[in-house]
């Protein structure tokens, strides 16, 4: 390998001439998405022993607030994208993480499902804003072969979020009670909002990138000089939009799942408690975090080894599908660590196969437009995990078993997959843009 005149290979020299500010931006997008997730994931975690007990609700009642939830991020999204599209990533994003702060300490104050939903609406139209605003803010930051890695590393922010939740709030929460701790964990929120105004700008004005790294995020194609006239119309027509909005329709509702039943799952089925699911929860979201990183990275080496975009996202969105697979048979699994380790590999599937569904409209689409076709999908997405919420009530109401439930979700990443491809087969820019 060659070396510097300081002695150290090439690449390192190299890497260091081109900058890596890029990186601190990656860093700030995974804290805002592990603070999403923490102030998402709380409600499931406090569900079994403490709101449960609290409001005295059926499956049923849990999935209508869950529902609630998912209206509101399915509208939220769909309007975030265009705001971001508008003011940009820095304003759009403070004031995504604004509003879901706010209603996440509100959470603390509420005293009857209503409230508790109207809560959970807010806190939905918040937090609907991260995506957009992450994808976008990848989208001006890294040129198209380091995509899929930063999307991949900002979105394990997702899985520490849900690492530390079920770690961290059981101790506040025997401590201080549960209303305290929405209000504590909110403080995070601010902390966030206040280090992003001060960090982020767009690399083109930025006084921390060096000409050389804005060249090297700006390597790829160049955007059309002008934005066309009926922009969401012509991205409603298009079937690249519609690729990467059914794939989100099919994969989306499982992380749902996910996130919100997996706490009751293991309190029912095994009988564990708010300290007693923790280490199982936070071990299942640790995989998931590495199959985050993991898919993200597989796909950009493959296209760094000559493979296209087209053929590295889907080979690698193909082997996270056969990794899911076995998820099917967890409701027939007595022993709690191996249905974790199952499970576990099944949320890193996800995850991976996420981070490569997320880059495709950073792929086929200008940047202008990706906030807004993030936004689309985004909005289909939560109206899948509308309809399966509504499954997993009634399922779980009529025949209280999981079977059928882990099912869908095994199988559902291929179903995605195929979608995508049939499509957008090649994958290549979406035309009229």
């Amino acid at each position: 390998m060659a070396t510097s005149e300081t002695g150290r290979p090439e690449i390192i020299a190299a890497a260091e001439r081109v900058g890596r500010y890029r990186w601190v931006i990656c860093a700030l997008l995974f804290a805002a998405t592990a603070i999403n997730y923490v102030d998402r994931q709380m409600m499931g975690v406090l569900e079994p022993d403490y709101l449960r007990k609290e409001f005295n609700w059926t499956p049923g009642d849990y999935a209508n607030i869950v529902i609630t939830f998912q209206v509101a991020y399915a509208f939220g999204y769909l309007g975030f994208g265009k705001i971001v599209d508008w003011i940009g990533a820095r304003l759009g994003y403070a004031c995504a993480v604004g509003v879901w702060t706010i209603f996440h300490v509100a959470h603390g104050g509420v005293h009857s499902m209503r409230q508790l939903a109207m809560a959970r609406f807010g806190l939905g139209i918040g937090e609907s804003g991260n995506f957009p605003a992450g994808v976008k803010a990848v989208t001006d930051w890294f040129p198209q072969k380091e995509r899929a890695l930063a999307i991949g590393m900002f979105n394990a922010g997702s899985n520490v979020g849900a690492i530390l939740t079920p770690l961290i709030v059981p101790a506040i929460t025997l401590a201080y009670g549960w209303r305290m701790a929405f209000v504590l964990t909110g403080v995070l929120g601010v902390i966030w909002v206040i280090a992003w105004l001060a960090l982020y700008r767009d690399p083109h004005t930025h006084k921390r990138v060096s000409p050389a790294e804005l060249a090297y995020i700006r390597q790829d194609i160049p955007d059309p000089a002008t934005r066309p006239r009926g922009l969401w119309l012509k991205l409603l027509a298009a079937r690249e939009t519609w690729a990467f909005a059914l794939g989100k329709f099919f994969i989306d509702p499982i992380w749902w799942f996910y996130l919100f039943w997996l706490p009751s799952y293991l309190h029912d089925k095994y009988h564990l408690d708010l300290v007693g699911f923790g280490v199982p929860i936070a071990a299942i979201y640790l995989l998931s975090d590495i199959g985050s990183v993991a898919g993200g990275w597989l796909s950009g080496r493959l296209i760094k080894s000559g493979a296209t975009p087209n053929r590295a996202r889907k080979i690698t969105m193909f082997i996270c599908a056969l990794a899911i697979l076995p998820v099917v048979l967890s409701q027939y699994i007595d022993n709690v660590w191996l249905n974790v380790l199952i499970i576990g590999i099944a949320a890193a599937g996800h995850q991976a196969f996420s981070a490569n569904l997320y880059t495709l409209p950073s792929d086929i689409f200008p940047r202008f437009a990706v906030g807004s076709v993030i936004g689309i999908g985004g909005t289909v997405g939560a109206i899948g995990g509308i309809f399966f919420s509504m499954y997993v009530g009634k399922i779980l109401d009529s025949l209280g078993s999981y079977a059928p439930i882990f099912a869908v979700a095994g199988g559902s990443y291929f179903v995605a997959l195929l979608s995508v491809h049939l499509l957008s087969p090649k994958l290549e820019r979406a035309k009229g843009f």
